[in-house]
């Protein structure tokens, strides 16, 4: 039998994103279809640190199982002034009473929900250039009012 080998995950960096008010675009395909403006933001970590630029956004789709498909794109401009482009897709999943609890503002445990993104990075700073090779995981959480948290992990 072969030995299998078992991926290992290392912290890379965190995103602090700053949001505004979703934008309801209407019915497509079977879902709703919103957008949600990416207004700034910080990055920071043991690998990368920068900011967040406005100007990116989340394109969602809430399918008839209630499953939400994440499709965000961004930029992160670099402590050293490299610009880094993020495409960050992915699923949310809540119970309603998760939804509600959220959208009334109080915390929740991040185990009561599914909040997982796949990213991929594109750049041409030599310095940076390893998150254009790498595999990530994301874990996105609540970041409290109009802010959402992603940790970063690079698949070793």
């Amino acid at each position: 039998m072969t030995q299998r080998s078992v991926p290992e995950l290392s912290f890379a960096f965190e995103a602090l994103v700053d949001l505004d008010p979703t934008l309801h675009v209407g019915q497509s395909g079977g879902g709703g279809v919103a957008f949600t403006p990416i207004t700034g933001g910080t990055v920071r970590g043991p690998r990368l640190n920068g900011t967040v630029l406005g100007g990116g956004g989340d394109w969602s789709v809430t399918r008839s199982d209630d499953v939400t498909e994440l499709d965000a794109r961004y930029l992160v401009r670099a402590e050293d002034g490299a610009v880094i482009d993020i495409l960050n897709r992915g699923f949310w999943v809540a119970s309603p009473e998760v939804e509600a609890e959220l959208e009334a503002g109080r915390e929740v445990d991040p185990s009561r929900y599914y909040y997982r993104t796949q990213p991929v990075f594109r750049t041409d700073a030599p310095a940076h250039a390893w998150l254009t090779r790498t595999v990530f995981v994301g874990l996105a959480h609540d970041g409290g009012p109009d802010r959402v948290r992603i940790e970063f992990f690079a698949l070793g």
